[in-house]
């Protein structure tokens, strides 16, 4: 008889009105965020929560300041991660990237309007700092069929007006990624338009405090699904039924159950399908005494992309000398290539000093050797020395940067490849790897 709704609806009453993380103490609030579950298993491991305030803050602070350095009128937004960054809200994340409905205009002042699905400006109003919600910004074909133009000089008339008042006498204006219709306009109200992406992703290179701690509990997340993965394979791997998408469906939900968004790609394959990489799991059913290899590319929890991969053995025999030596091999490659990162060192000499691979592995070696990580994949990317465009990345470390450290180890017309990849962080005087994930002993020659 004394139980209150107000009571039963918030995660835990005991907190007061916000929880950890600075956020509604709300299970009914409109902001995403992590599960009970995420924040139990966190607490268990001792992490710091996130101020999710602050962190909103200090994104749109770096955000504001690049555009004030580089002389901009405003930064318009319409990649959803970019969108994510300076509001911290989602709006049908998957969807957004290939039907641009949303944009988002940063003054240089700092006044931010968002445009928004026509029935959703709510979606972003927890956070002050996003001053107007408005309509109008999908400038794409299925949604305006013959009269995108006329759609497109509304939205950019819009845009004038904004910036007329919060950026008086400045026309250079800064988009990361825009529909032919919409340049088209913005260009006819007397704008010069100048690259968005690389305002972006230099601000988004260069972690906060709390983006720092909200990616170490996104890593321990991410780390708790793989595990559940790993437990599912060992266990049902060689069943004679079991493909390698019911492994990959592990990870997917238990990335969900702790309040993570969705993974980027299907890289995990089992057996000959790892080599040559690259191939997405599918239908084949998975056998016993063999590889499998997977790379998360997840977004998790508070949006945070944790990148990491591992190549386990699965089976009662032990694996082929080749492998074991394979697997150290890569092995040796990250973490000798991890030893060089520190504030300071120029990303090509990244490039120039690596661990060498050994020349059956040069065919197939990985995209990259590292690259940064925040919301996703990021910039910078550190090439192979044979693949480095001189000047591409002429840039030095810093601190607050995170990187993702990563490898493929396969040859030729081989039957296997190792694919491993560890997340770290740039600190004041080196790095910290966040990846705290075992590599598979089998592999690795210890059992």
């Amino acid at each position: 008889m004394n139980t209150h709704f107000r009571d039963q609806r918030k995660i835990d009453p005991t907190r007061g009105t916000t929880l950890g993380d600075n956020t509604p103490n709300d299970n009914d609030r409109i902001e995403i965020g992590p599960t009970q579950l995420a924040f139990a298993e966190w607490a268990d491991a001792g992490l710091e929560l996130p101020d999710l305030q602050a962190m909103r803050r200090y994104r749109w602070r770096r955000l504001t300041q690049h555009i004030v350095d580089r002389d901009l009128a405003g930064l318009l937004m319409f990649d959803p991660l970019n969108i994510r960054y300076a509001t911290d809200s989602t709006n049908m994340q998957l969807w957004n990237t290939h039907n641009p409905f949303r944009a988002l205009l940063i003054c240089a002042d700092g006044y931010m309007v968002i445009w928004d699905y026509k029935n959703s400006p709510f979606l972003s109003t927890f956070n002050p700092l996003v001053r107007e919600q408005r309509s109008g910004a999908d400038l794409f074909y299925f949604d305006r069929g013959d009269k995108i133009d006329v759609a497109a000089d509304g939205f950019s008339n819009e845009v004038r007006v904004l910036l007329e008042e919060h950026a008086p006498g400045n026309k250079r204006l800064a988009v990361d990624k825009i529909m032919l219709h919409g340049l088209r306009a913005l260009e006819a109200q007397g704008f010069g338009v100048h690259p968005g992406e690389e305002v972006t992703e230099k601000a988004r290179s260069v972690k906060g405090p709390d983006e720092i701690k909200a990616m170490r509990c996104a890593s321990n997340a991410c780390e708790k699904a793989v595990a559940a993965m790993e437990d599912f394979a060992r266990g049902h791997v060689g069943d004679g039924k079991t493909c390698e998408d019911d492994v990959w469906a592990v990870l997917h939900a238990e990335n969900i159950k702790r309040g993570g968004e969705w993974i980027e790609t299907r890289l995990l394959a089992t057996g000959q399908r790892t080599n040559p990489w690259f191939q997405e799991c599918g239908p084949r059913i998975t056998k016993r005494n063999e590889i499998l290899a997977f790379d998360t590319d997840l977004v998790g929890s508070y949006g945070i992309c944790v990148d990491i991969s591992r190549t386990w053995w699965i089976g009662d025999e032990p694996p082929r000398p080749d492998m074991v030596y394979a697997m150290q091999h890569a092995h040796e490659h990250i973490m000798t290539n991890m030893e060089m990162l520190r504030p300071g060192v120029n990303i090509e000499e990244l490039s120039r000093k690596t661990h060498v691979l050994d020349a059956k592995f040069q065919a197939q070696k990985y995209g990259c050797l590292m690259h940064g990580v925040g919301l996703c994949d990021e910039w910078p990317l550190v090439a192979y020395p044979d693949k480095m465009v001189p000047g591409a990345f002429d840039y030095e470390l810093e601190p607050g940067m995170t990187l993702c450290v990563e490898v493929l180890a396969g040859e030729v017309g081989g039957d296997f490849s190792i694919k491993l990849e560890d997340q770290v962080l740039i600190t004041e005087d080196g790095y910290e790897n966040l990846t705290l994930y075992p590599f598979d002993d089998a592999l690795m020659g210890l059992a």
